[in-house]
């Protein structure tokens, strides 16, 4: 994979399904936003969970010029942990992306209103 995508398993080991499974999905983050220096996913199985209920842990850490972007979701199955998680970064990043062209079309009305 070109893009730079880390990959670890906490408390859980790693199977080449896992390894695929993440890397299809993160293709629709890193094709969102060409500016991710890196990305850092962690799945985690968590047996000490005391409920029981959401017993595996997808974290994502995506890494941008100047910020990082870390969220975390919680399942009863790795994989509907790892779709949760790449729904949220994928918001996360539209929202970024929203909020900054917001901020830059706010920025040229003003220099507008003040030129006049």
């Amino acid at each position: 994979m070109k893009n730079n995508l880390i990959l670890s398993g906490v408390h859980f080991e790693l199977k080449e399904g896992h390894k695929n499974f993440v890397s299809e999905k993160m293709e629709k983050i890193f094709k969102h936003e060409e500016k991710i220096i890196r990305a850092r996913i962690e799945l985690e199985h968590d047996s000490k969970s005391s409920s029981h209920e959401k017993e595996y842990v997808a974290k994502g850490h995506v890494e941008l010029k100047g910020t990082t972007i870390t969220i975390s979701s919680a399942s009863h199955t790795i994989n509907k942990a790892i779709d949760e998680l790449v729904e949220k970064l994928d918001r996360g990043l539209r929202r970024r992306s929203r909020l900054r062209r917001v901020k830059r079309k706010q920025s040229s009305l003003h220099d507008l209103k003040n030129a006049a």
